[in-house]
This record gives C-alpha cells, structure tokens and sequence, in this order.
C-alpha cells in the first residue's frame, strides 16, 4: 500500500508497510497513479503527452529499483501472530489518580470535574505504595517504567506525590528498574517550593492552558465561576524559567475556538515553545463538541499551523508542536505502531481507592473496572479485549494509510463515539491523517 499527496511544491510518497517515505519528481508521482496496474507501455501512452519517452522509461525504472530494493509497494509480511497478539500481560506504565478533587470547573472535563463520577477523594500514601508495588512486580523484563501523576489536580494532594516519588526511588533498583515520572496540573497551586520539587524529580510535566484569555476562560474557570488564565499564566512562566527537562503546556479546542491555531500562536509568543492542543471529544450533543461539518475549517486550521511552523524555524525560533513530532529514522517499536499506548495491557489506571482501569479515561466506568490493588489474587480480564483491539483488528484501520502513526486511535475515543473499541473516533482519524500529513510535509520542507 502506497499514500501520495502535495505538500506546498513537494510531491510526497509514503510506503505504508515499509514506513518509507519519499519526496519525488512530478514525474514519479504521475507514474504511480497507473503503475499497479498497467504496464509500461500503457503508462507511456497514457503520459507522453506530458513528458518524453526517455523521461518515462527512466522514472519507472526507478520505481523498479524502489520495489526491489523493498522501499516502495512493500507487504506487510514482517508482522507476525506474536507481535500481534502475544506480547504477555507485562506492565509498564501507571496513571495514578492521586486526587479525584479539583479546584477548577472545566465545562469539557471528562473526569466529572475531579469526581470520576465517584466522591471526591485522596489517594493515600499505602495505596500509592500498594501501586508501586504492583508496577514493579508486574513489569516482567521491562526496565524503564512510567508513573504519570494525576488528577482531578494531583498538586491537591502533593505530599503523598512527594512521599511516592521517594518510595519509588528507593525501591526501583531492588527490581533494577528506573522509574520515569510524569506529573499533570491546571497551575493554580504552582508555587516556588512545587516548582522546585517538580523541576528535581518529574521527567515531564504537562501544565493545562487552553491558550488565548478569552478562549482559556471560557472553559477553565476556579469553583467560583471565574476566569483562570491570569492566576496560572505567571505560574506557568515562572515554572518554565526554571526548567530544565521536558514540559509541555496542554490545552483543549472546541467548536468554540475552531480558529485555534491562534490559541497555538499566542501561547508560542507567551514564551511556551513545548505546545500540545488536543480536540475535544465529547457527545455531540453538547453545544461546543466538535462536527463533522467543522472538519473543513479544523484541517484549514493545521495546515495554518504548519505554515507558522516553517516560518518559526526558518526565523530561527523553533516551536514543538506536539502533533508534528514524528520520527522517519526508527520511530515507535513495531508493537506500539500496531496497538499504541497500550491500554488495558501494558498501561493502567488506578482511583485512589486502588481500583485498576484500562486507562485514566475510562476511570468510574464501571464496566471497565479491572480489580483493586488490596485484592488477594489479581486477573486483568479485559487483557484480551484490548490485546486483540490493533490495527489488524479494526476494519477501518486495517485500510487506512496511516495505521502505523496512530496506531488504531484512542480506545476511550472509540468506546465514547461508537461503544466499542474496535471501532474508531471518525472525526479523530480524520484529524490524525491531516496532523501526519502536516508533520512529513514539514520535514520535506525544511530539507
């Protein structure tokens, strides 16, 4: 399978099996409308009009030497059953909902503004090491392992963050493993002593802004109904000064702010040069969840931000725009390009009151509820739902083009759009294909 498209003057050729991609003459990307199947001499009829003899036999041999060199029309016979499907129940990553306590109202929170659609609640420090624990005697073989703190607002219950951070340092070499901390907040309780602590010990820090004032107060407001950006916008910069690993300010689109490569451009010139903004997915019911008639103006939208990506870099003041990071070298290992994060397998979410789900969106869904850590015996029973739910699994994957870049989508996104995971988020994979277009053609570009 082969997927050709136009960025700006570049004519590019993705190899979908092989992941090749390649920048081509117009002659070579003419070809490949008719090469599969026609031969040479119908392709030489059909384009002599346009281009010379000569000009046609040269670009198909070429193309010739592509296949044989295994760079173009390649098969997907390097996947096999036990990458598929026999990876065995190893953990590697934990999202601990620290706090299902929030001192902010979003009106598109997924999380029931904290509450998980349970009471309001604190993780204790014996359930955090309890979780700990479970990662490290679960992980198998894996060393590098992840816990991603979060909430609600997880600086709501800080100190026991802090406690965990230390337990898991102290008990990470007993099972030669090294922990990578994540940690998730909205800023209103970012002060200097939590910037110092973070900055020491957290790998990556996600801060939420959803960009311009106006459109961050329309969504994110405090418990009092009141705007939030300018209580965290100086945190937020007083953290970033003094950074010095990963950090990313987080913030969400709706139908409301669908010019949101403005938002992207704000937060860029506020001095915030790791940017993600993720769409919002809600029942489309409600008044601000994006519609499939918005999809025109939402894709104009990325290509805007491209075009502002290439101007930043070409001005020398470079931005990361999170949805354009992607690698052609290597890229994901082969097991995540065909299940993605793995949740339900290899990545967990646990409530403060230790009950295990597939992932932190599908926390206080009862129907997803895995266990508890204080159970005697522990059976993840939804393993093989979500082991089998890859891209070879899913009908629309299975012929998309950029199956191995998003690797199936969002379990949760499928499950809320469509009650099932196998079946995906349309308007998310319509999105995700223009965010790959977008990233490739950025690299073709600045070649």
């Amino acid at each position: 399978m082969i997927y050709k498209y136009i960025f700006k003057k570049n004519h590019i050729v993705l190899d979908v099996n092989s992941g090749a991609v390649h920048v081509v003459d117009k002659i070579i990307y003419d070809i490949l409308d008719y090469y599969e199947q026609y031969d040479t001499e119908y392709i030489i009829n059909a384009l002599k009009g346009i281009y010379s003899v000569a000009e046609l036999i040269d670009a198909i041999e070429e193309i010739d030497t592509l296949i044989k060199t295994d760079l173009l029309f390649t098969n997907d016979s390097h996947i096999t059953q036990d990458m598929l499907e026999r990876k065995g129940a190893v953990i590697k990553a934990i999202c601990l909902h620290v706090a299902h306590d929030c001192n902010m109202s979003c009106q598109y929170c997924f999380g029931d503004k904290g509450a998980f659609d349970g009471d309001r609640s604190l993780m204790s420090y014996e359930t955090g090491q309890k979780a700990i624990d479970f990662l490290l005697k679960n992980s198998g073989s894996r060393k590098n392992l992840e816990i991603d703190f979060f909430g609600g607002e997880p600086l709501m219950n800080f100190e026991v963050v802090k406690q965990l951070v230390d337990y898991g340092r102290k008990n990470e070499s007993e099972y030669d493993k090294s922990i990578r901390f994540t940690i998730t907040t909205n800023g209103l309780l970012l002060d200097d002593a939590k910037t110092d602590f973070i900055n020491r010990h957290m790998d990556n820090v996600i801060l939420s802004i959803d960009g311009r004032p106006s459109v961050n107060d329309h969504m994110r407001k405090t418990l009092n109904g009141q705007g939030t950006y300018d209580l965290i916008v100086k945190n937020y910069k007083t953290f970033i000064h003094k950074r010095r690993g990963l950090y990313y300010v987080r913030g969400t689109f709706t139908r409301d702010n669908l010019d949101f490569s403005e938002d992207v451009r704000h937060l860029v010139e506020s001095g915030f040069k790791n940017v993600s903004l993720e769409p919002v997915v809600l029942d489309q019911s409600i008044g601000f969840a994006l519609q499939e008639a918005d999809l025109i103006q939402i894709l104009s939208e990325y290509d805007k931000l491209a075009d502002m990506y290439i101007d930043y870099v070409k001005k020398g003041d470079q931005f990361d725009f999170f949805h354009f990071n992607i690698d052609l070298n290597q890229g994901p290992c082969i097991i995540k390009r065909l299940s993605g994060c793995g949740a339900g397998t290899e990545y967990m979410a646990i409530s403060p009151e230790g009950d295990l789900y597939p992932c932190h969106q599908f926390v206080g869904n009862r129907q997803f509820l895995i266990g508890n850590l204080y159970d005697v015996n522990y059976e993840n029973k939804f393993y093989d739902t979500f082991n089998s739910a890859h891209i070879y699994n899913k009908e629309a994957c299975s012929k998309c083009w950029a199956k191995f870049y998003c690797s199936g989508g969002c379990h949760a996104n499928a499950f809320n759009a469509n009650g099932d995971i196998r079946k995906p988020y349309v308007l998310g994979c319509e999105m995700e294909r223009k965010r790959v277009e977008c990233a490739i053609g950025i690299k073709a570009e600045l070649i």
